[in-house]
């Protein structure tokens, strides 16, 4: 039986971490979202909340600093188009981990439905060679819908 569990494990894990790599890509999107509006606005950078959000998003910002020059709209404020090709980014891998999650949630789905037919044959073939030797009781007639293998 261990060994009919491991790919229900395993699919178990891989959507567990999935879902971690998936709260943090849109963690970081949202960071990122708040980084080009403060911008946009002019936000004073050294407030508080401000200087949160900028050091916040400065490690996943790293890859795309320098892709794009900002555009300065006024004094304060600026269109920073790094930061909105990284929420492009960050918005795509998003949707790829979703569909991971997706695939990994069928996949056990699949699998646990597997087994559980799996126990379901092992059941009937026990209980109609208990039958056929006449050490138990014959299998019941599928009068009852409990008594019915699960669906495919």
């Amino acid at each position: 039986m261990a060994s009919r569990d491991l790919t229900l494990t395993v699919g178990r894990i891989s959507k567990a971490l999935l879902w971690v790599v998936y709260v943090w890509v849109v963690l970081n999107l949202v960071l990122l979202f708040l980084a080009f509006v403060l911008r946009l606005f002019g936000a004073n950078p050294e407030a508080g909340f401000t200087e949160w959000v900028y050091r916040s998003v400065s490690r996943s910002m790293a890859p795309f600093r320098g892709i794009f020059e900002p555009i300065t709209l006024n004094d304060q404020s600026v269109l920073d188009t790094s930061l909105l090709f990284a929420m492009i980014v960050y918005g795509l891998a998003a949707l790829f981990l979703r569909a991971g999650i997706d695939w990994a949630t069928g996949l056990v789905a699949r699998r646990r439905r597997r087994l559980e037919q799996e126990v379901w044959d092992d059941r009937l073939d026990a209980m109609s060679a208990a039958g056929s030797t006449g050490g138990g009781p014959p299998p019941s007639p599928a009068g009852s819908p409990f008594d019915q293998p699960p669906r495919r």
